[in-house]
């Protein structure tokens, strides 16, 4: 069952010759100098009870498709499906905005916590202030709260008192408390190192699964968005690329940018050419392509979709081997390669001779991929 959809959202900016001087003011609405379009036709379908990723690289429109759930930006057209009910967002009333900001929490990016304030205080500050619930009850709803986040010990600590992942899990039950129907989160492990964004994004699925709260979170990480989420969006330049499980859109992205973005290490892209029913990069022919036409394509090959083998059609200048533990990464170069460096992750039982100038790979089919030359769409094998 969906609990939020949207269809057919745009929003754009617009740059006026006056600071300051906005639509409306004076009585007449000036002229804009310059528009940018940064959603443009998005649609969206969020399953109750799912986590959600809006994944892309800065300046592709997910943070302003967040605050659009939330009304922080207006959409200047769409449609809008909240639990059942639809509202036309280029007409939507402020009552209309008020009672749906009533069913959403927001926890933005730099927590936004009261310095001043406890942790508890921090999370009872709606309750008592908007909604005028007795301090003594505020207080107890608080107090579970923060037991639920893993900081029923940290109830009486100021923000300066505690780590950034514990003053992630304060914005997040200063949400919670407000018992919205959807909880949105804008960044929510950027402020954090490596350590910290590892445990707090285990502790955050972890919350989300015990309330069983619908959330969309936006992030450029697409490993944060990989482990957490049961659907990723990925966008670009206001447009969404492609929708699914985290797992299928990487085996299965729909253009070059999807597989590009997905991935660490990065997809390997070599300039490739379809030749009388078989694919060649360089002078090798490396993949059969019965039924696609002859053409130039991009090719990407996974990093764990290169096998080492003495007959293997792909032949490549050893560069050399970084030990990732149980695994090898080698690092090789091919003329017609576009990354700088090939980087292929093999089992580091593979005897690998380091002395050797070339190495030779067979390549695992269901981990190359086939893009049209000009416009980066996915060629279907």
């Amino acid at each position: 069952m969906a609990m939020l959809e949207i269809r057919g959202v745009h929003k754009s900016f617009h740059t006026y010759a006056k600071p300051g001087v906005h639509p409306g003011i004076f009585g007449r609405a000036p002229k804009p100098t310059s528009s940018l379009d940064v959603l443009r036709g998005v649609d969206l379908t969020v399953e109750k009870g799912d986590v959600v990723a809006i994944l892309g690289p800065s300046g592709s429109g997910k943070t302003t498709l967040l605050r659009c759930l939330n009304f922080l930006e207006t959409a200047d057209a769409g449609k809008l499906t909240f639990d059942g009910e639809t509202f036309d967002l280029g007409k939507i009333t402020k009552a209309d905005i008020a009672r749906l900001r009533k069913k959403t929490a927001f926890v933005f990016q730099n927590y936004n916590l009261f310095r001043n304030k406890t942790a508890l205080q921090n999370v009872t500050e709606g309750l008592i202030v908007a909604r005028k619930t007795p301090k003594e009850e505020a207080d107890a709803i608080g107090r579970k709260m923060l037991e639920k986040v893993g900081l029923a010990d940290r109830a009486d600590y100021y923000p300066r008192q505690l780590s950034g992942g514990q003053q992630q899990r304060v914005a997040i039950a200063r949400a919670l408390v407000k018992m919205p129907r959807v909880l949105l989160l804008d960044e929510p492990l950027s402020n954090l190192d490596a350590r910290l964004r590892l445990q707090t994004r285990e502790e955050i699925r972890k919350i989300q699964r015990a309330t069983k709260i619908t959330t969309v979170f936006v992030t450029h990480d697409q490993e944060e968005a990989m482990s957490i989420s049961d659907m990723i969006v990925v966008m670009k330049d206001g447009v969404v690329q492609q929708i699914g499980k985290p797992q299928n859109v990487y085996d299965s992205p729909v253009n070059l940018f999807v597989a590009k973005f997905l991935g660490t290490p990065p997809i390997n892209v070599f300039e490739g050419q379809i030749r009388g029913g078989s694919l060649y990069i360089g002078e090798n022919a490396v993949l059969l392509t019965p039924g696609i036409s002859d053409q130039p394509v991009s090719v990407g090959i996974r990093p764990e979709g290169f096998i080492p083998d003495e007959k293997g059609a792909l032949c490549c200048q050893l560069g050399g081997m970084e030990v990732m533990g149980r695994d090898i990464s080698v690092v090789s170069t091919h003329a017609s390669s576009v990354n700088p460096v090939i980087r292929s992750i093999i089992s580091s039982d593979t005897q690998i001779r380091l002395d050797a100038k070339t190495i030779r790979f067979s390549i695992k089919p269901n981990k190359i991929f086939l893009f049209r030359h000009d416009n980066g769409e996915r060629i279907n094998l």
